[in-house]
């Protein structure tokens, strides 16, 4: 087919082919540079939208370490209280069995000073017996020893006298 023609036609064909192609390359590069300038509103929001998604992707992960953060504080905290609350039960059971114990020893206390008392009580009145009864054996002793020495003579006493001086003496024994 390019046998026919003559080589002049396929030169200016080729020539032609050139000029059209370069043309066309002019043409596009002109064309782009005013596309560039006026872009495509929704290429803008496109890509304000993409710079949005990559800054709360990276506030995401900044919140997801500091909520990780709380959240173990959080635990540690919730052991510490369980620890403490442990700690306050045990103190308290051991208080209250003070208190028992305090009060049992309050009870024996007021026991043993009541039982105190009452001895106390019954050491002043078997003294104060004891006291009498020495007193009257005293007594008695001397009136024994004046009636052995002879100083006490009952007959030279009056009648009513006798009688009631040898009940006198008759208790003192």
């Amino acid at each position: 087919m390019f046998v026919d023609f003559p080589f002049n036609v396929i030169l200016m064909m080729a020539a032609a082919f050139l000029i059209g192609w370069i043309l066309s390359s002019i043409k596009s590069a002109f064309s782009s540079k005013r596309r560039a300038k006026a872009r495509d509103p929704r290429d803008d929001r496109i890509r304000s939208l993409e710079a949005e998604h990559r800054i709360a992707q990276a506030d995401l992960a900044k919140t997801t370490k500091k909520f990780e953060a709380l959240e173990k504080e959080l635990e540690d905290a919730r052991d510490s209280i369980e620890k403490r609350d442990s700690a306050i039960s045990q103190q308290q059971l051991r208080l209250d069995g003070m208190k028992k114990d305090l009060t049992d020893s309050v009870k024996k206390t007021r026991e043993l000073r009541a039982e105190l008392s009452d001895r106390a009580t019954e050491n002043v009145k078997s003294e104060v017996k004891l006291r009498e009864v020495e007193t009257e054996l005293s007594v008695a002793h001397a009136s024994t020893d004046m009636i052995a020495t002879g100083v006490l003579d009952y007959s030279l006493a009056p009648d009513g006298e006798e009688i009631e001086l040898a009940k006198t003496a008759d208790k003192t024994k």
